[in-house]
């Protein structure tokens, strides 16, 4: 009769884990994605069959099921949030490499995007994205898919955690606003010769008006003294030239804060010599990636740097330490970072009480010397495992919290709307198109040629065509640098070419694409064009760079 039971029993929880995304083994390296679902009514609330198969009340026994993990960093971080009884309901889909590997090329099933869409929030273990097979990163796409636009980093010196600057008395807190969308992670390359590789940097003016916003109002929520704009515009003039510009903009609507800004280069001299000048710093995607990872050293590593990707429709909580796959199933990482990503979300919605008591718990237990063994270790002490460490933090949070359950009414969340069509971002209304004017095209060629002889080609046929007559090569550029009309033969060069057409008269009005891309046409049965661009003039001012040298 027992075994009988225990058969049923198998039975119904095989049944169960049928219902989700089917899970692989507990030591394979691709990380679990945990989505929150709405709170329940109560934790022991009693629901009916029809209740669970519509969705109406999802039943707590079935979230327990449910309840396998990929990583011992997120089971310790779900174990710390129910000792104090986090009033959230979990439900777990599969991404990374596993799924890669089944056929998917974003790296997520359609059922797995569905539900993340419903939800709202993820909070996502680390997950591995298959190398050298052409596929984009899973984390990279998670984030654009969902707009999660801005990249919260916090860090801060903990107790126990040893570095050079806690060792020297230096306590280091920084939050770090890193744009999440745009700039080289816009991913859109190209070979344009067999030499030469190209990427489009793309920033927007909404873009960076978005994560500027954000980064002031958390500034002033947090009673910040400064904000810095890291930038690197005194190279990259219009991408960068906008970031800052849009910065300043938002800049006057938060008079009551310091606003200044650094070149990239210089601030991270800066932060390594003193990181208390630094108080809010907002970045650009691939230079906040970079300097973000120089703040974690700060700190004592990626081990302890958590962060939180806010978009205006799904947030993403996550570690930005990698998967690890060397310790995968010893029971040794170091929860922390997935952890304060957690105290994070619990903070974005309304759970502030319930992270503090954590985050006394962490620290606490880094003091007495409980750590695991990437941390420096106290003479005599022996490092913890994962579980081991998350039972140190449990042990030394004040048992009030663990007693204390929340009014569901205190949470601050509501679940996503599915937009009707993509959200427009830009402002068309208040664009005004007559101060715009086309004034010519760069056009890239592909040519073993020297300029002269590049220049020769092209002057060619614009002398034979007659549409050719308002316009005028009036530059030739190698990697960015003038070669024609006039440059140095110390400059050397690669089979790529930056070639400018400009109407001679730009005063009486702009010219007509068409007419550009005709002309090109005509220029490309000469010489191989790669790729053009159109030249763009703004309110009179150039929409384009010149050459160095020019």
């Amino acid at each position: 009769e027992t075994q009988e039971k225990q058969t049923k029993q198998k039975r119904k929880q095989r049944t169960l884990l049928e219902c989700c995304s089917r899970l692989a083994a507990p030591r394979t390296h691709h990380a679990l994605l945990l989505l929150f679902a709405l709170p329940l009514a109560h934790p022991t609330t009693t629901t009916t069959k029809e209740q669970r198969r519509h969705g109406t009340i999802k039943a707590p026994h079935r979230c327990r099921a449910r309840r396998r993990y990929r990583t011992r960093n997120m089971a310790a971080a779900i174990k710390i949030f129910d000792a104090v009884k986090v009033p959230f309901h979990y439900n777990y889909i599969d991404m990374g490499k596993d799924i890669y590997l089944k056929g998917y090329s974003n790296g997520m099933t359609p059922e797995a995007k569905d539900t993340v869409e419903r939800l709202g929030i993820l909070f996502k273990g680390p997950m591995e994205t298959p190398k050298g097979v052409g596929v984009k990163s899973i984390n990279v796409t998670a984030r654009k898919v969902w707009s999660t636009f801005a990249n919260k980093r916090v860090f801060k010196t903990l107790p126990g955690v040893e570095t050079v600057y806690s060792r020297a008395g230096i306590n280091v807190d920084l939050t770090l606003f890193r744009e999440n969308i745009e700039d080289t992670y816009g991913g859109i390359e190209h070979y344009q010769t067999n030499d030469v590789a190209q990427t489009r940097r793309l920033i927007t003016r909404p873009g960076s008006l978005q994560i500027h916003r954000m980064a002031f109002e958390v500034a002033r929520n947090k009673g910040a003294h400064r904000i810095t704009c890291c930038h690197k515009a005194n190279i990259h003039k219009l991408t960068d030239g906008l970031f800052l510009s849009t910065f300043y903009e938002v800049a006057k609507d938060f008079p009551d804060l310091k606003a200044d800004d650094s070149i990239v280069d210089d601030l991270a001299m800066k932060l390594v010599m003193d990181p208390r000048k630094f108080d809010v710093v907002v970045l650009p995607n691939l230079q906040g990636d970079i300097m973000s990872d120089l703040c974690a050293g700060l700190v004592g590593g990626l081990g302890m740097a958590p962060s939180a990707n806010l978009g205006e429709r799904i947030s993403i909580f996550e570690a930005v330490h990698g998967t690890a796959p060397d310790i995968a199933g010893k029971k040794m990482a170091n929860p922390t970072a997935l952890l304060m990503s957690g105290l994070m979300m619990l903070r974005q919605y309304g759970l502030a009480e319930k992270a503090d008591a954590i985050q006394r718990g962490l620290e606490a237990a880094l003091a007495s010397g409980d750590r695991t063994r990437d941390l420096v270790q106290l003479p005599g002490r022996s490092p913890l495992g994962t579980d081991g460490f998350a039972d140190s933090v449990i042990h030394h949070i004040a048992p009030e919290a663990k007693a204390t359950s929340v009014a569901f009414s205190d949470i601050k969340f509501t679940a996503p709307v599915k937009p009707a069509a993509n959200p427009m971002l830009s402002d068309t209304a208040a664009r005004d198109r007559t101060k715009e004017k086309t004034v010519g095209t760069d056009f890239f060629v592909d040519s073993e040629l020297l300029p002269n002889q590049v220049a020769d080609v092209i002057q060619g046929v614009l002398s034979k065509e007659k549409d050719a007559a308002p316009f005028a090569l009036t530059m030739i550029s190698n990697r960015g640098t003038q070669v024609w009309p006039t440059g140095s033969l110390f400059t050397e060069v690669v089979n790529h070419y930056r070639c400018r057409l400009e109407l001679k008269n730009k005063e009486e009005g702009g010219a007509k694409e068409s007419d550009l891309l005709e002309l090109v046409s005509d220029i490309s049965k000469k010489i191989r064009v790669c790729s053009l661009e159109m030249l763009l003039e703004i309110d009179g001012k150039k929409g384009y760079s010149l050459a160095q040298g020019q």
